[in-house]
């Protein structure tokens, strides 16, 4: 459900409006032609009177110049019958501009955004305001337009009227006031009543995408009744706020449908009295008849004037899209050949006005690889979220190679910033398309391949129908599969920081072992950043954060930190539920022989650094070829902590295996 507005309605409103003069601006020539044409077809429609009822006299009189007066009769029909199909098509093309550009806008905002701005809103909640909720906006344009032009008749008849027979023109008027306020008790009331409506309507469609989203779920678990009774709680109040908009234009209609026949007869009767004593002749009669019918089509306003209302209501869900901040982007670029260290300067980031992360100082030399530990809520992924610039803090900054993110280019910040999600979305037609997305310039098909073996990708793969061209649609992937080829995207692009987000959960143990090996040896090197569940993931790294509650508990190698029983506790009862051994801190089956499998505690060993008959120095030590830094693809070991407030130094820094700060 979208969360309370904190701008207010106010604010949306003016959103809405100014998205309006915008859209109009869009397609201002479009939309001065359906004015244009509009104007035209009224002008056409207030003279037709006139001319008919003179021709009329001409013709009853016989006079020679009847015919030719027929003549201009039927070409003034035929061009208000031309201007109106015309004013047709036009606001039918500036409908179509119009809600394309505000579906653009949207569509631009809520990806230029951070994310966790556009999490605000249901997915369900988006696709109704960047479709039926946009289409609705895109007609105000036009129909204001419109309705400017749909006055001139009314005011234009009752202007004639008045120059044809003053007390003909009187008889109309007594009943003006009261139209007029049946108009404006129309324009306030639908206003409430519509915009009641569509925020029913996007409850209930956040809902519906929440559940086909978890269809699997809803039918495992039974609960299909129940699930189609909550997305349907809102139906009776959408019912009422239904009801009560075509009530009130019902109400609104009939009132205005009873009140104009009744000031045409009051004309009609007025008129015929004026003949009968001679002051109007019968062309003028049927002149002021006419004009009274135009007079009278102020009613048909309201229509126009709900289209306009309509629309404004929904520019103003559309608009809400519009408020969202954008994270906005420098012009700098990376120095060559940087190694890809990062810093972290007082990072603070807040949530709903509480700090999330508070006083993070850290600082990673290029090529060093950093395990984010802690407990669910620690703030492990928002910490990688801002490593990334996946999000801004509210407070301090983050440089790579000495560059505060903020500075940099799009272009260049995504060419040396790779990520890989828990939940990746594959994104393309084919596998290759959903591995190649995003990557510049679009790497071959070796390249390709190559990113799927070093995922771990590669037996799955093979087994599809047409490989690497297969179909998305037609490859049925399991939750670990879809892993795989989230890291294979981000292997075929890491960049000098390579932002792993819990990017291996959903693995076996080989296989994320695997992916390990191919990270040190077949991927890029640089600074690897690891949200981390598994004890062997943090054993390898070479250094670790530990978090808590959104602060730095404790850095340093893992088997230092393993001394502290608060830190084994993040191990021992994992943050998503699962047991001890899911994560690595038991004996792991199938697990690789020498160093590498001495990452993993055994029984009876170390659990820190699983001392036992094939172990090596330890796991934050460098034992073995894979379990610590190598020369081609890590520095030695010595990321390090500056404490809040102090400056970086150049003497000696936290090294793995050294004691925590």
């Amino acid at each position: 459900m979208t969360p309370p507005d904190p701008t207010g309605e106010a604010a949306l409103a003016q959103s809405g409006d100014r998205a309006l003069v915008a859209a109009a601006r869009h397609t201002a020539g479009r939309t001065a032609a359906v004015g244009a044409c509009s104007v035209a077809a009224a002008v056409a429609a207030l003279a037709e009177p006139a001319v008919l009822g003179h021709t009329l006299d001409l013709l009853l009189r016989r006079d020679p110049a009847g015919p030719a007066w027929t003549a201009w009769c039927a070409a003034i029909v035929l061009a208000e019958v031309l201007l109106d199909a015309l004013t047709t098509r036009l606001t039918g093309q500036v409908d179509g501009r119009s809600t394309a550009w505000l579906r653009r806008l949207g569509l631009a905002r809520l990806l230029g955004t951070a994310p966790h701005h556009a999490q605000r809103y249901a997915p369900g909640e988006l696709a109704a305001r960047l479709t039926a909720h946009a289409t609705e906006a895109g007609t105000a344009p036009a129909a204001a337009a419109g309705a400017v032009a749909s006055l001139l008749p009314p005011i234009g008849g009752l202007v004639a009227l008045f120059l044809i027979d003053v007390w003909t023109a009187l008889a109309f008027v007594v009943g003006i006031p009261l139209l007029a306020v049946l108009l404006r008790a129309f324009a306030r009331d639908s206003a409430v009543s519509i915009t009641r409506y569509q925020r029913v309507q996007l409850v209930m469609a956040g809902r519906l995408v929440e559940a086909l989203a978890g269809a699997r779920t809803i039918a495992a678990a039974g609960t299909v009744g129940r699930e189609r009774a909550r997305i349907l709680a809102g139906l009776p109040e959408l019912g009422v706020e239904g009801r009560q908009m075509w009530r009130v234009y019902g109400s609104t209609t009939a009132r205005t449908s009873a009140l104009m026949p009744l000031l045409l007869y009051a004309v009609l009767a007025v008129g015929g009295f004026r003949l009968a004593a001679g002051a109007l002749g019968v062309g003028a009669l049927l002149a002021a008849v006419r004009y009274a019918g135009l007079a009278a089509g102020v009613g048909a306003v309201t229509g126009r004037l709900a289209a306009v209302v309509r629309g404004r209501a929904a520019a103003r869900r559309t608009a809400a899209l519009f408020l969202l901040p954008e994270l906005p982007y420098g012009t700098e670029v990376l120095p060559d050949g940087g190694p890809g260290a990062l810093e972290l300067r007082g990072v603070r980031v807040e949530r709903a006005g509480k700090a999330v992360l508070d006083g993070i100082d850290l600082l990673v030399p290029g090529g060093a690889t950093v395990a984010v530990v802690g407990r669910s809520g620690s703030g492990k992924t928002l910490l990688a979220a801002v490593a990334g610039r996946l999000t801004d803090p509210d407070a301090g900054e983050v440089l790579l190679d000495g560059v505060p993110l903020t500075r940099l280019s799009e272009r260049a910040l995504r060419a040396e910033v790779g990520h890989a999600f828990d939940r990746p979305a594959l994104l393309g037609g084919t596998v290759a398309g959903a591995v190649a997305f995003g990557a510049e310039p679009p790497p071959s098909p070796g390249e390709v391949g190559a990113a799927v073996r070093a995922a771990g990708a590669e037996p799955f793969v093979r087994r599809l129908p047409g490989g690497c061209d297969t179909p998305l649609a037609d490859a049925p992937l399991s939750g670990g599969e879809f892993q795989r080829l989230g890291l294979a995207r981000a292997f075929l692009n890491p960049g000098r920081l390579l932002v792993l987000d819990d990017a291996t959960s959903g693995l076996d143990t080989v296989t994320a072992r695997e992916v390990e090996r191919a990270l040190a040896h077949a991927v890029r090197p640089g600074t690897r950043i690891v949200v981390a569940h598994r004890i062997s993931s943090a054993a390898r790294a070479d250094l670790v954060v530990w978090l808590e509650d959104g602060r730095v508990r404790g850095t340093g190698g893992h088997a230092t930190l393993w001394r502290d029983p608060a830190y084994r506790a993040v191990f021992a009862a994992p943050a998503d539920g699962g047991t001890a051994t899911d994560r690595g801190a038991g004996a792991e089956p199938g697990a690789d022989d020498g160093p590498v499998a001495a990452a993993a505690p055994r029984a009876g060993s170390d659990p820190a650094t699983g001392a036992g008959p094939d172990a090596g120095a330890g796991p934050g030590a460098g034992a073995g070829p894979d379990a610590g830094a190598e020369p081609a693809t890590r520095p030695p070991a010595g990321a390090s902590v500056r404490k809040p407030g102090a400056a970086p130094d150049a003497g000696p820094r936290t090294a793995v295996g050294e004691p925590a700060v």
